[in-house]
């Protein structure tokens, strides 16, 4: 059974949560017996989970543990964003399976699933944050290991950037407008709106050339819309680049090519 991450309102919070169905988010001390050790754990292979407005976003997670004994099982694997955002899957329910490094040493992998069109009510973007990956691992002899931040990872809202420069052709010497579009996904609708007051770069790359390098720094408008001249000069292409925040990943739009005569 694979659990997803639905975008609901609970009770006077809104929250972007996943759980299985008949399953309590476990959430407990860090503790555990014995000399049983986790020694890895990676979500999303290390990049952060990027959730747009429509399509269901996979992000796998592998916990890797060691006992003298061998790793019996990975019980649960759980995320907890901003409460009461959450997101888990069991050993049990065979959302779970470890495989075995050595003898003593197991990796165990799950995916946990985020689906922005799962609503049951009006939400917010509150769940762009970090989370804390919280699990529980047994050994054979029984030693236990529970870590209620073994590792973070963010949840990003999706961008989109645009760009067209124009004229083209244009004479050299004269004025080239750049616009543009920074954008996001935002969760409460489902829609993409102006990610507004934000350092973009428009940059330029030669015919040619394959690298692009940077012309001047603007800043989104209150629409996110992006605006500017330059002057013409040679055969290239133009696009605006953006850095990324915490909450939204970077984004490069494609280059738009000017023809200067």
């Amino acid at each position: 059974m694979r659990t997803t991450m639905r975008l609901a309102l609970l009770g006077t919070s809104v929250a972007l949560v996943a759980t299985a169905a008949g399953a309590t988010a476990a959430q407990a001390e860090d503790g555990g017996a014995g000399n049983i050790t986790i020694d890895k754990v990676v979500v999303n292979g290390g990049k952060p989970v990027v959730v747009g407005t429509t399509n269901v976003v996979s992000a796998k997670v592998s916990v890797t543990a060691s006992d003298d004994s061998g790793i019996a099982e990975t019980t649960y694997i759980s995320a907890f964003g901003p409460k009461p955002n959450y997101a888990q899957i069991w050993y049990d329910d065979g959302d779970i399976t470890c495989v075995e490094v050595s003898a003593t040493t197991s990796t165990c992998t799950g995916t946990l699933t985020f689906d922005p069109q799962a609503s049951t009510g009006t939400v917010d973007n509150g769940a762009a944050a970090t989370w804390n990956l919280s699990t529980l691992v047994s050994a054979h002899d029984h030693d236990f290991i529970h870590r209620d931040a073994a590792t973070t990872f963010k949840v990003q809202r999706y961008s989109k950037l645009t760009v067209d420069a124009s004229p083209e052709p244009v004479k050299k010497g004269k004025a080239i407008t750049v616009t543009g579009k920074l954008s996001r996904a935002n969760w409460e609708d489902n829609e993409y709106h102006g990610y507004t007051n934000q350092s973009v770069k428009l940059q330029f790359r030669k015919k040619g050339s394959s690298t692009y390098t940077t012309v001047k720094t603007i800043r989104s408008d209150t629409t996110g819309n992006l605006r500017t001249t330059v002057t013409a000069a040679t055969d290239g292409y133009y696009r605006y680049s953006f850095a990324g925040t915490t909450t939204t990943p970077a984004v490069n739009a494609a280059g738009d090519f000017v023809d200067v005569r």
